[in-house]
Order: C-alpha cells, then sequence, then structure tokens
C-alpha cells in the first residue's frame, strides 16, 4: 500500500507540472486535463517499473535477507522463504529489533567483561594471601631464625601447612565450579528421604555448631519420610555449606534453623539463622564467586569464599531454584527448591 501511494504522489505531481507548463501556453482547461490525464498515465506506470525494479524489489531482498538471517538460517538458504507484503514497514521494524538485541548483547558483554575482570582480581587476591604467608614461614625457617625455638618453629609450620590448606581448597572448589558449569559433572538422581538427610548434617554439623554456641533446630514434626529425586551427596554438599554458613555468621547464642516445606511438585528448605545478616544492596550479587559484603561478612572466618556459589550451581542443574532474603541485624535466610517424589512412584 505504501509503495502505490509513494507512486500515486510522484505520477500526480510530475503530471501536474507538466498540466501547468500547458496551461501557461495554452490558457485552455481542456488541453490541462489532457495533458495532465496523459502525464499521470505515463509517469505512474514510469516511477512504477523504476520503483519495482531499482528501489522496492531490492528492500524486498534485504527485508528477507534480514528476516530469514535473523531466524538463524544460512546465507544460501536466507532468500528463499515467502516475503512480506508490505516489506518497507516490515524491515524497518526488523532493523528496530536487530538494533535492541545488538545494544542488550553489547551490554551483556560488557557485563561478561567486568565480572572477568573482577574475577581475575578476586582470585589474585585470594592466591596471594596464603601464598604471601607460607613463603614468610617458609624463608624464616629456611633462614634458621627459629633452631633455639623449637615451639615457635612448631607454630609456624602448622601455619604453613594451614594456609597450604587453603590453596588446595580454593583450587578444589574453582575445579568444582568449573566442571558444574561446562556440565562435566553428572547429576546422579536418586529417590532418597531428606528427613533422614538433614538429620546426618545436623549430627555432622553439631561440634561446629556448639564450638559457636549455636543451636541447631529441626522441627520434630517431621517423623514421615520426605521422599524427593536429587543427587544426595551434592544435596549433602548444599547444606553442609549452608550450614556452616549459618554457624560462622550467626550470634553467640543463637539458634540455625532447619525447615521443609511440601509445595506441589517440589519441596521447600529453608536454613535460616539469627546473625549479623546482609545488607540489602548486597543479596543480588552473594551468589557471585569470591563476593563479599563490605560489612555484614567482612570479617575473616576462612573458606575459599566459593561455597555459595557452588551451591547455586548445584541447585541449578538440579533444574530448581535457590534465593536469600535477609535483613541487617536480625538474620539470613537461604531456600531452595527439590523435586518431590510422587507416591506412586
Amino acid at each position: 500500500m505504501r509503495f502505490i501511494l509513494l507512486v500515486f504522489i510522484n505520477a500526480c505531481a510530475v503530471g501536474l507540472s507538466i498540466a501547468c507548463v500547458n496551461f501557461y501556453f495554452q490558457h485552455s482547461w481542456q488541453h490541462f486535463l489532457i495533458t495532465f490525464a496523459i502525464s499521470f498515465v505515463i509517469s505512474f506506470l514510469t516511477f512504477y517499473y523504476l520503483f519495482q525494479r531499482y528501489i522496492y524489489g531490492k528492500i524486498k531482498l534485504i527485508y528477507k535477507l534480514v528476516h530469514n538471517l535473523k531466524l538463524g538460517k544460512d546465507l544460501k538458504d536466507a532468500l528463499g522463504e515467502k516475503m512480506s507484503d508490505d516489506p518497507i514497514n516490515d524491515v524497518e521494524q526488523q532493523v528496530r529489533d536487530w538494533a535492541k538485541e545488538k545494544k542488550k548483547e553489547i551490554d551483556r558483554l560488557k557485563e561478561q567483561e567486568r565480572f572477568r575482570r573482577e574475577f581475575l582480581s578476586n582470585v589474585a587476591h585470594e592466591f596471594k594471601t596464603p601464598l604471601f604467608a607460607l613463603q614468610g614461614y617458609v624463608d624464616a625457617l629456611q633462614d634458621g631464625l627459629m633452631q633455639d625455638d623449637i615451639e615457635m618453629a612448631d607454630q609456624f609450620l602448622k601455619k604453613a601447612s594451614s594456609n597450604l590448606d587453603r590453596l588446595s581448597f580454593l583450587v578444589k572448589d574453582l575445579d568444582e565450579i568449573s566442571k558444574l558449569e561446562s556440565g562435566q559433572i553428572p547429576i546422579n538422581y536418586q529417590k532418597f528421604d531428606l528427613v533422614i538427610l538433614v538429620k546426618e548434617i545436623m549430627e555432622l554439623m553439631e561440634d561446629k555448631a556448639s564450638a559457636h554456641h549455636i543451636r541447631l533446630v529441626f522441627k520434630e514434626k517431621y517423623h514421615y519420610p520426605m521422599m524427593v529425586r536429587a543427587d544426595r551427596e551434592k544435596i549433602r554438599q548444599v547444606f553442609v555449606n549452608l550450614v556452616s554458613n549459618a554457624v560462622k555468621y550467626g550470634k553467640k547464642g543463637g539458634q540455625t534453623d532447619i525447615r521443609i516445606y511440601e509445595l506441589f511438585e517440589t519441596v521447600l528448605v529453608e536454613v535460616t539463622d539469627d546473625g549479623i545478616g546482609i545488607d540489602e544492596k548486597s543479596l543480588p550479587r552473594i551468589f557471585e564467586r569470591f563476593y563479599r559484603t563490605d560489612r555484614s561478612r567482612s570479617r575473616k572466618v576462612g573458606g575459599s569464599g566459593l561455597g555459595l556459589s557452588i551451591v547455586k550451581h548445584i541447585i541449578e542443574a538440579h533444574q530448581q531454584t535457590i534465593n536469600v532474603r535477609s535483613t541487617e541485624g536480625v538474620g539470613t535466610t537461604f531456600a531452595f527448591t527439590l523435586e518431590k517424589v510422587k507416591p506412586s512412584m
């Protein structure tokens, strides 16, 4: 429709111009109308042919190319589809959509570059701290500064061993995240009782919680089995990380609660502490590798700084979700879902 209207307007303009010139010399309305009609018809046919062949046809070709390449087709197949009836309007919309997609892609690449720089900086910092400490202890021992103090030398060796363990944990966790992201670590699905697993975790973490004067609580209402379908060992790792964090950042004399809720097709698990909490601006980034909040979680409590990132990868590998809610000075709750096993299964 736009194409015909454009040709019509141009033909009218040319026909009217020629008819006006003729009227100027002939001063006859009859000659004016005849000249306008003949000029309009000739101009319309001429413009129609020229626009169709050299402009409209090219636009239709571009539209087909943009449209089909956008669908991911090969270049050799991009021109074989049926064209739109209004390619001028459609190609404009296609270009706008393409520009929006490219802007999103550029923004995504910028965000990935920012994350890459932060990640490399964090890795360098996490490795540098134990390496420098280890180097200092070893240099002091090699220089013989502790020859007369066996007890101090023994302490230096223990500290060096502790820093080596930290380096080992870092490498192990980085390797695990890399394999989880690439899918090299398969999810071995099995049916198991989640209640039994939670009780195992509580027994495992009891000594650590007692050392921090924190009580672990699992409601006694869970007497009946809660069957889920997941990788038991990986979910065990999730619990260990979350409960360990709750103990580390919980307040002295407080408690950590583990709760289970039955939903329609899933089971919701919550691990809640009553500790220092997380500030609101840090919540969206809490699952990033090595990310540590500036205030609420700034104190040194050990660990590789990769635990929550591993937890997130494990839950997402199960095609489930995990989230966090927190209030500073009140506490933090991590909640994740698991697939519930139906009674008939």
